[in-house]
């Protein structure tokens, strides 16, 4: 399992490195699906996945100068074949998977399918998080602002044993202090990473680390 968990993208040359270590080749030779979710669960999502996609939001993430990039929508895949986006899966290098609301992209990435694919699927393909992205991933997601499931819906898939907190200290979140975090932790019975947006966690398999050129804090 190959796994790039970030706050907000690839933001500095640390997260690249990895990014590039994790494919086993350059970015200019890596393609790439990118998954724009969890976006619509937000207001105005539609522009703002418009805007991730283009590269004109945020640090780079579709923008890296990949050597193909296409885009998976989770929503759409339950009325489609699994023949037609199964094996487009199986050959990309690497899976995009935007930010947005952890609770609607756990259930789309349920209920199409994807979730049930990963385990096999990450052997080979790199799995880049941003945000709620990453979140799922972990075991500890949240809702952003989404109200159109049952309360009760996985906030996330659990794949890695531990929890997520990602854009510490960011001036567009301010309930993110490290704080405020360290008590959200204090409740969470599994490791608690707050990182911020020049951070990222890398997983290979079961050896975790932390890459930054920022601000980031273990919590157990």
């Amino acid at each position: 399992m190959k796994l790039l968990l970030t706050s907000a993208g690839i933001s500095n040359t640390s997260i690249r490195n990895a990014l590039v270590d994790l494919l086993g080749k350059p970015i200019a030779e890596a393609s790439a699906l990118f998954v724009p979710t969890a976006i619509y669960a937000l207001s105005g999502g539609a522009d703002i996945a418009r805007k991730v996609i283009g590269g004109s939001l945020g640090d780079p993430f579709c923008e890296l100068g990949w050597k193909s990039l296409g885009v998976l929508e989770l929503t759409a895949l339950p009325s489609i074949k699994q023949a037609l986006w199964v094996p487009m899966l199986q050959e990309t290098d690497a899976l995009l998977v935007g930010g947005g609301d952890c609770q609607y992209l756990s259930y789309w990435m349920q209920h199409s399918g994807l979730a049930a694919l990963l385990p096999s699927l990450l052997r080979k393909t790199v799995y880049v998080g941003l945000s709620a992205g990453s979140m799922i991933m972990t075991r500890f997601g949240t809702t952003y602002g989404c109200h159109t499931l049952p309360a009760e819906s996985d906030k996330s898939l659990g794949l890695v044993d531990f929890a997520l907190h990602p854009h510490l200290d960011h001036e567009w979140f301010p309930e993110n202090s490290l704080a405020n975090l360290e008590k959200l932790a204090a409740t969470i019975s599994v490791p608690s990473y707050a990182i911020d947006d020049q951070t990222a966690i890398k997983v290979t398999d079961d050896t975790i680390e932390v890459v930054s050129e920022g601000n980031w804090k273990l919590f157990t």
